[in-house]
């Protein structure tokens, strides 16, 4: 029997060693991470207000985008993987949960059992006392049902931060579905203003192909007159084909563009309804950047980096645990006998336990010590992770920034060339047609005039699209 001083040395015994086993942990060192952004974007003047707050709705005035971009939220099927995703991590949170509670099983079982005579059982039945006429019984049966309980003391809270981390993955998971959508909503947009540029490249082309069948058919008649010859009839008539063949690349184009934007729908392909008319004569919206700062708020991938990086963090302390004791009490109770006939009789049937048990790693922890090296090194390349998400974010708002300027003034430039060229190409068929310039002229002036043009509507797209992209990169477009 122990006495008290002997419960005292041992508890002093196992005190140390706990302490000595804590001190044998490995030092690891964590990284914080730099969140420090510039108070203001490529020196701009600084400005509250932010249009990443505004709703996609709201945002693209358009009569059939909005239609788009929701049937795409819906429909789309990354959407679509990505939230089962999230169920999954969901799911995992509540398996998390059941870990540190009690663990109660319902048992039964039935057992018959013969030992042989020659074995230490059959010497010691062979060898008892029975009263005379009543032998040891050959099969010896075993039955027995009850409740089994099983609970593992989450003393250092091992199990409740390991819930936490699965908390914040999910939380991460939703985040991650929100730059998805983010992403999603700016790729529709510059799809389907690609696809109404597209339908103004195709009227340019048209509207040229119509000028210089006009111009074909004054050369002939010219040719007709002697004042013009069969290579001018021969260089016009192939500059119409050229173009005439173009409209089956841009055709072409147009139909790759409508399947890719009913891919991102999630449905079969089918026309794409769209207003086309009127493209040049849209205005980017004024775009307010807000601060560099409303970044860490607005943007999904960095709020994703940031709850992985927690993550992170707390997955460190759960690995850390794993060095200490582990505390579990398992307890039964129920009915046994080796008879059914005597399996409720009571108290003679009843039967419970209760046992505590108590284990500490001590020899060869090579794999513990390895899972809280991964942890630590996990936490340094989430810190650092979410530090280039927020350089990543900043640049492209940066970017995004300047590409609206230096387009707004290669627009107005380009505009005037057009405008230039438009007149240019009427003098050039009204002097052609007195004879005081060369077919040559006409046609170096009609390419000139179909390409300025077409160049036109393309810094309008770009400019559009930049309009999205900076609406992107602050983070608007999930909410």
């Amino acid at each position: 029997m122990m006495n008290k001083h002997s419960y005292i040395r041992l508890a002093v015994i196992s005190a140390l060693a706990l302490m000595v086993q804590a001190c044998s942990i490995p030092l690891l060192t964590t990284k914080k991470a730099d969140t420090q952004l510039p108070e203001s974007f490529n020196n701009r003047t600084q400005d509250a207000e932010n249009t990443a707050d505004v709703n996609w709705k709201e945002f693209f005035e358009d009569p059939y985008l909005p239609s788009l971009i929701d049937t795409a939220i819906v429909n789309n099927k990354e959407v679509n993987i990505l939230i089962q995703r999230i169920s999954i991590a969901s799911n995992e949170i509540q398996a998390r949960k059941g870990e540190y509670q009690p663990f109660v099983n319902f048992g039964a079982g039935a057992e018959v059992e013969k030992v042989g005579r020659y074995t230490r059982n059959g010497a010691v039945e062979e060898s008892l006392e029975i009263k005379e006429g009543k032998s040891f019984p050959e099969y010896l049966g075993n039955y027995q049902f009850g409740l089994y309980s099983s609970w593992e003391l989450d003393v250092w809270k091992k199990l409740r931060n390991a819930t936490k981390v699965a908390t914040m993955e999910y939380m991460a998971s939703i985040e991650g579905k929100n730059f998805l959508v983010t992403n999603l909503v700016a790729e529709i947009a510059n799809a389907y203003y690609e696809l109404i540029a597209l339908d103004n490249q195709l009227e340019n082309l048209e509207q040229n192909i119509q000028i210089q069948q006009n111009a074909l058919e004054v050369t002939k008649q010219l040719k007709e007159y002697a004042r013009a010859t069969s290579l001018a009839v021969k260089r016009f008539e192939a500059e119409v084909k050229k173009n005439q063949s173009k409209q089956y690349v841009i055709k072409q184009q147009m139909v790759e563009l409508e399947n890719r934007i009913n891919f991102l729908l999630g449905r079969a392909p089918q026309p794409i309804q769209r207003a086309s008319s009127g493209f040049l004569d849209k205005k980017p919206k004024d775009i307010h950047a807000g601060l560099p700062s409303q970044l860490l708020q607005n943007r999904p991938d960095i709020r994703k980096a940031e709850l992985e990086l927690a993550a992170a963090d707390l997955n460190i302390a759960v690995a850390k645990a794993n060095f200490y004791p582990s505390f579990a009490i398992r307890a039964g109770l129920g009915f046994q006998a080796f008879n059914p006939k005597y399996l409720l009789n009571t108290p003679e049937s009843l039967m419970f336990s209760i046992a505590g048990d108590a284990m500490a790693p001590l020899i060869n922890r090579n794999a513990i010590t390895a899972v809280y090296k991964n942890a630590n090194a996990t936490q340094i390349q989430a810190a650092y992770d979410y530090e280039q998400t927020i350089i990543n974010a900043y640049g492209e708002v940066s970017n995004q920034l300047s590409s609206i300027d230096n387009l707004e003034k290669n627009y107005q430039l380009k505009s005037t060339q057009v405008e230039a060229l438009a007149e240019s190409v009427d003098v050039a068929n009204q002097l052609f047609k007195s004879a005081r310039a060369d077919y040559l002229e006409v046609l170096l002036t009609q390419r000139e005039a179909l390409e300025a043009k077409s160049e036109l509507i393309e810094t309008k797209q770009k400019q559009i699209v930049a309009m999205v992209g900076l609406y992107r990169a602050l983070g608007g477009g999930w909410k």
